[in-house]
C-alpha cells in the first residue's frame, strides 16, 4: 500500500512539473525579455515604451545605480515598434530614444549612455534585423533630401529661378526612388513583420496597387499580425472610397 501511496505522489509531481514547463513553454511565445547593458550610466531612469492609439505609454521602468544593467519583460502579442527611454539628467534631450522592432524571446541590448541611440547593438530579434537593413538603405535617400535642402537655403540658389525649378526635380526624383526602394524592400521580405510595417506606416500614400500587392504577397502569420491587419484595413478603406 505505502509503495503505491509513493508511486501516486510521483505521478501527480511529475504531472505538476509537466504542467509547469507546458506553461513556461507557452509564456516564452507571448511574452518578450529585454536584457542590456549601458556603459558608463550610473544614474538614470530607463523607461520600456510603446505607442499605443497613437500615445506614447510607459510599459515598464527601472531606476539604474551604480551600473547600467538592466532587464525588463512584457507580454506581447505581435511583433511591434518598443522604444527604450533613457532619462539620464544630463540637460540634453538629444540621443535618450531606441527604437527597435521587438518580437517573442530574448533580445539583447547593448549601448552607452553618452551615445545612447547612436552605438546600440541589438540581437535576438530577427524583425529588427531587417528594420534596421531597410534604414541602412533609406539613409542614403534621406541624406540626399537633407543635401537638397541645404542647397534651397543658398541666397544665390534663391535668386536663381532655374536653379530652383532644377532643385525641385532634384527632390522629386529621390523622393521618388526612396518609394521605390521602400516598395520593393517590402515585397522582398514578404515573410518579415517589416513588410507590412513598411507599407503602412513608411509608403501609406503610394499607389494602391503597390500596397495591394505587397498585401497579397504575405505570409499567412504575417498577414495576420498587427500590421498585416492594419494594412488590410487601409486598403479596404481606400477602395471603399473610390
Amino acid at each position: 500500500m505505502p509503495t503505491k501511496i509513493n508511486t501516486m505522489k510521483n505521478i501527480f509531481l511529475l504531472s505538476v512539473v509537466g504542467l509547469f514547463l507546458i506553461s513556461c513553454s507557452g509564456d516564452s511565445k507571448n511574452s518578450m525579455t529585454i536584457n542590456g547593458s549601458i556603459k558608463g550610466l550610473k544614474k538614470g531612469t530607463l523607461y520600456l515604451q510603446q505607442l499605443q492609439d497613437t500615445i506614447l505609454v510607459n510599459l515598464d521602468s527601472l531606476e539604474i545605480k551604480g551600473h547600467g544593467d538592466f532587464s525588463f519583460n512584457t507580454p506581447i502579442a505581435n511583433p511591434d515598434i518598443y522604444y527604450l527611454y533613457l532619462v539620464k539628467n544630463d540637460h540634453n534631450d538629444i540621443n535618450d530614444r531606441i527604437t527597435f522592432f521587438g518580437e517573442p524571446g530574448i533580445i539583447t541590448v547593448d549601448t552607452a549612455w553618452d551615445t545612447f541611440d547612436t552605438s546600440v547593438k541589438i540581437s535576438g530579434s530577427k524583425t529588427n534585423e531587417k528594420l534596421e537593413e531597410y534604414k541602412k538603405g533609406m539613409s542614403r535617400y534621406n541624406a540626399k533630401n537633407l543635401e537638397i535642402l541645404q542647397m534651397r537655403f543658398d541666397p544665390k540658389v534663391n535668386k536663381d529661378s532655374i536653379a530652383l525649378d532644377s532643385l525641385v526635380k532634384l527632390s522629386d526624383k529621390n523622393i521618388y526612388r526612396s518609394y521605390a526602394y521602400a516598395l520593393n524592400f517590402a515585397l522582398n521580405n514578404k515573410d518579415s513583420y517589416i513588410a507590412p510595417y513598411i507599407a503602412i506606416k513608411e509608403v501609406a500614400d503610394a499607389n494602391v496597387k503597390y500596397l495591394d500587392s505587397i498585401h497579397k504577397m504575405l505570409t499567412p502569420e504575417v498577414a495576420a499580425s498587427k500590421y498585416g491587419k492594419e494594412l488590410k484595413k487601409y486598403l479596404e478603406e481606400i477602395k471603399k472610397d473610390k
